[in-house]
């Protein structure tokens, strides 16, 4: 039996003969197969890494760094540009964070990522939820008052008016001016007949004062200090404005603010009479690393007394609290903010407890002079 091989002209391919009969023979109908179609040489395909990412991964990496820059924002290293003091002066305003990770958790329908919310909701409450509540308590001797009343306030004698209203014992003001001073001296004299200024600082009172002095903490006078003789003993009072800060884009300028404080710290270890009061502008929040050689020693009126954060700059939208009422030796039973005033600072008011006359050992001062009104 032959084999005969022929071309086959339509597609080129070779075709083998077979014998007559074969039931394979091509063109044969019965029995015979379908033309098969030509194969294809199939192309390999590269196997590419299939990508793999638990929904609300980011939303819990989020959450958990949240609630570390909460819990151990003291760990911030304040150099370089004092980001440190930067970060506990704005630490509050994380709470704007908290809505913002639970909504996108559950948008991505993450239960993980929903249940780790928990954690940064949790580790805020447990820092400033003493915060929010209300520590006040009736009682108290006096009502002391501070207020940066700016230098280019436009209506003085109406600022003047709404501190006179707030009937305050004693009222220090700062950010005064050659041309603002005579203004508030004039319209608080009826009110307070015991005042001194210096500078851009100065102390009204309706009780005396005596050994009124300023305290160098800056080229230009910004503090001072006097004792006042309260119905239960005298009481030294220190009213100060610290160097203003700023933010800029190598950081968080605070030199000029944390020399003068340093400046302040020697007259107030010094001191001795044992009631003391610090207020005025700190240019920054008691929670701020570099006012710690004040706080270490001395209370926040707010931090004690007060309900919230009693944020106070800038009066149309504070958002941070600089204006502070410190203690030491007496305590505060209740504080709070006052109306605003055209100043871009709110005036900052506290009831102070001064306890027993008998039980309070005071040293006097070695010498000193009264100041009346001037």
């Amino acid at each position: 039996m032959s084999v005969t091989r022929t071309q086959a002209e339509s597609d080129g391919r070779t075709q083998e003969a077979v014998p007559e009969g074969s039931t394979n023979a091509p063109g044969t109908t019965a029995g015979a197969s379908p033309p098969q179609p030509p194969l294809r040489r199939l192309r390999p395909q590269r196997l590419r890494p299939r990508r793999f990412r638990r929904r609300g991964t980011l939303t819990t990496g989020g959450c958990v760094l949240l609630a570390l820059v909460v819990q151990g924002h003291r760990l911030i290293p304040n150099t370089p540009g004092r980001l440190g003091s930067l970060a506990d002066t704005l630490l509050p305003w994380t709470a704007l964070a908290l809505p913002t990770l639970l909504a996108t958790a559950l948008l991505r329908r993450s239960p993980v990522a929903t249940a780790a919310c928990v954690l940064p909701i949790a580790v805020w409450l447990a820092t400033f939820g003493a915060s929010l509540a209300d520590k006040s308590s009736p009682g108290g001797d006096l009502t002391v008052v501070s207020h940066n009343v700016n230098q280019n306030n436009p209506d003085p004698r109406g600022t003047a008016r709404s501190l006179i209203a707030s009937k305050a014992h004693i009222l220090a003001l700062e950010e005064l001016s050659p041309d603002t001073a005579p203004v508030y001296e004039r319209a608080l004299a009826s009110s307070y007949p015991y005042h001194f200024y210096n500078g851009t600082v100065g102390l009204w009172s309706t009780y005396p004062l005596r050994d009124a002095r300023a305290v160098p903490i800056m080229p230009w006078t910004r503090a001072m200090r006097a004792t006042v003789d309260t119905p239960k003993g005298p009481l030294a009072v220190y009213v100060v404005h610290l160097a203003s800060v700023r933010v800029r884009p190598d950081g968080f300028a605070t030199l000029a603010r944390n020399e003068a404080l340093d400046r302040l710290t020697a007259p107030l270890h010094d001191e001795r009479v044992q009631r003391v009061v610090v207020m005025g502008d700190f240019n920054g929040s008691t929670d701020d690393r570099a006012l710690r050689p004040l706080t270490r020693s001395m209370t926040s009126v707010q931090s004690t007394a007060g309900q919230g954060f009693g944020f106070t700059w800038p009066s149309r939208f504070p958002v941070v609290r600089i204006d502070q009422i410190l203690l030491k030796g007496v305590k505060a039973t209740s504080s709070w903010n006052l109306p605003v005033t055209p100043s871009d600072h709110i005036p900052v008011a506290a009831r102070i407890d001064l306890g027993d006359e008998e039980h309070t050992a005071v040293r006097q001062p070695a010498s000193g002079r009264r100041s009346g009104p001037r």
